[in-house]
């Protein structure tokens, strides 16, 4: 029951080139830097990742993206990564977008052992009815475009059938942990982080916090550890290594003045 590694480079030491990575974060909260840092330490490629976003500021997924190491992509939010747009437009890179909802559940459903489900998200646009462009061939050309889905009516409303995600491993940070997996994530990690657990077929967890099995109040786990298979814990320098995508600090309203 003790799913203790002793390094991060241990706990990925059977990621293999081309596997599969649901990997945890929100923007850049709750990202396992550490984690994706050992797989870019062991050299493999041709990955697939599921994730909400692909790094950010040279973060998290972005090492993997700057290196070359990423096959595909599937998510919902590029946000300001201009390498990530560069390697899509230059076709280097497949790309799926999803609506964010729909990746959320998708990745549940996948851990939940549900193969398919139906959501009106998507239904009348590209999303369901096909032609968005997974991978350009570099001269502003389609090389593949998604499919489209099957479209069924419920009680007068048509829903789009989307697929549950399963994934070879997923990466996830918690802020507590203990040694039989059982986590907590802290505020905006927790978005999608449980989720990314849930799908990955081996999941590895890098906890800010390792606890002993009891210290964690039954009703305050966010995650039961049947999810998880190996907890690394992080030193206190990397638990406190966090950074801020973007900061928007108003300044102060002066008397007499207006807002600057």
């Amino acid at each position: 029951m003790d799913k203790v590694v002793a390094s991060a480079t241990e706990a990925v030491a059977d990621v293999r080139d081309g596997a599969t990575l649901a990997v945890g974060g929100f923007g850049l909260s709750g990202v396992p830097d550490v984690l994706v840092q050992a797989v870019y330490d062991k050299g493999v490629g041709g990955l697939g990742v599921v994730s909400n976003n692909c790094g950010a500021m040279d973060r998290g997924l972005a090492v993997l993206l700057a290196a070359g190491r990423i096959a595909r992509v599937t998510g919902s939010y590029i946000g300001g990564n201009k390498e990530f747009a560069r390697r899509y437009l230059a076709g280097e890179l497949e790309v799926e977008l999803i609506p964010q909802g729909t990746l959320a559940e998708r990745l549940r459903a996948g851990g939940a052992g549900i193969p398919a489900f139906y959501t009106p998200a998507g239904v009348g646009t590209q999303v369901a009815d096909g032609g968005l462009p997974w991978r350009y061939d570099g001269s502003g050309g389609i090389a593949v475009a998604s499919p489209p889905k099957e479209v069924r009516e419920f009680d007068g409303r048509r829903y789009v059938l989307e697929r549950g995600i399963r994934t070879d491993f997923g990466l996830v940070r918690a802020a507590k942990g203990d040694r039989h997996g059982n986590l907590v994530f802290a505020k905006s990690a927790r978005n999608f982080n449980p989720l990314a657990a849930m799908a990955g077929r081996v999941t590895i967890a890098e906890v800010e916090q390792l606890v002993e099995p009891g210290a964690i109040d039954p009703d305050h786990v966010h995650l039961p550890g049947i999810f998880v298979q190996r907890v690394v814990a992080l030193t206190a320098e990397q638990a406190a290594d966090k950074q801020i995508e973007r900061r928007t600090v108003a300044v102060p309203k002066t008397p007499g003045k207006g807002a600057r």
